[in-house]
């Protein structure tokens, strides 16, 4: 049976919205797959009567502390043992659980992939993962998109085997077609790092680099995995999530920016580490954390995190 940690005190609008998004993710799925929530078990069995869900629908871990969203990240995780999030981690990475997800303080989130869990051997730096809409339909993924700021090209390299690796795998995608965000298409374009990182994707032979891409192919078809630090990938994704926000303001509703909706993705994955692991946004509603759930299923089911430890392993 897999199973599937939930932080139940993770967001803005928890715990009810966690539970009532576990709850609508049961509704659909096979029960095959467990949901373990985790946090304050008083106020989980509370929510669980006032929705008239059956108390013995879910497994439950207590945990008496919550790591708040405003927390300094490493504190609040070396401080709180008894946290929604350190019990997540802990469960992780004693396998109790083939995923965690959260909704919660994503830097704690971080900090518990990369302490508790740890980086995959030969991974220098984890990245979280976004998902951008393609003309077509569906998703491409971008990365990285908040855990690093300023990357190295050795760490971007990186990041494209992950990214290829990711959307072969979940996406059903043979041969991603890879490219590196910069300001002109030319290989001498961008600074100096940029330039080295280009040179390195154009001798890797494990990735189908398509070379530099603008923001104007962010949404095309012609690319599948696009490269960046985390600082361009957050801004680039949250000018995304935003298109929504305007649409549906003007109450023009298309199908195409339906897909702007984070609630329809749900979460992002941090790839990079020794375990399945998802973020959620902040003020995520039932129906995004279902689908953050039916993210982590995902990965679990594409055994993402034995492809990059078996990649790795082959380039150490």
């Amino acid at each position: 049976m897999m199973k599937i940690a939930l932080d139940v005190m993770g967001g803005d609008f928890a715990p009810d919205a966690v539970i009532e998004g576990a709850l609508d993710f049961k509704k659909n799925t096979s029960p095959e797959i467990e949901i373990v929530l985790i946090g304050r078990e008083a106020e989980i069995q509370s929510s669980l009567a006032s929705l008239g869900a059956d108390k013995n629908a879910f497994s439950i871990v207590h945990a008496s502390e919550v790591i708040g969203m405003n927390e300094h990240p490493t504190k609040a995780f070396t401080h709180k043992a008894d946290s929604s999030i350190v019990k997540g981690f802990g469960l992780l990475a004693a396998k109790k659980v083939d995923a965690f997800a959260s909704a919660g303080n994503t830097g704690a989130m971080m900090v518990g992939s990369m302490f508790t869990i740890k980086p995959i051997e030969g991974v220098l730096r984890p990245a979280i993962a976004g998902f951008i809409p393609k003309e077509s339909g569906g998703y491409g993924i971008i990365l990285d998109v908040g855990a690093n700021a300023e990357c190295k090209p050795e760490v971007l390299e990186q990041f494209a085997i992950l990214g290829t690796l990711y959307s072969r795998y979940v996406f059903s995608k043979p041969s991603p077609k890879v490219g590196l965000m910069n300001i002109g298409e030319e290989e001498q374009k961008g600074p100096q790092n940029l330039q080295n990182t280009y040179q390195l994707l154009k001798a890797n032979s494990a990735i189908n680099f398509i070379g530099n891409i603008e923001g104007r192919d962010t949404f095309s078809d012609n690319v599948d995995v696009i490269l960046c630090d985390g600082f361009t990938g957050n801004i680039i994704l949250k000018l995304a999530e935003h298109f929504y926000d305007l649409t549906s303001k003007r109450d023009f509703f298309d199908p195409f920016f339906d897909l702007f909706n984070y609630e329809q993705v749900g979460g992002s994955p941090i790839l990079g580490v020794n375990g399945n692991v998802m973020i959620g946004h902040g003020v995520s509603s039932k129906r995004a954390i279902s689908n953050m759930i039916n993210q982590a299923v995902q990965l679990v089911e594409a055994q993402i995190t034995e492809k990059i430890k078996n990649a790795f392993t082959a380039r150490i």
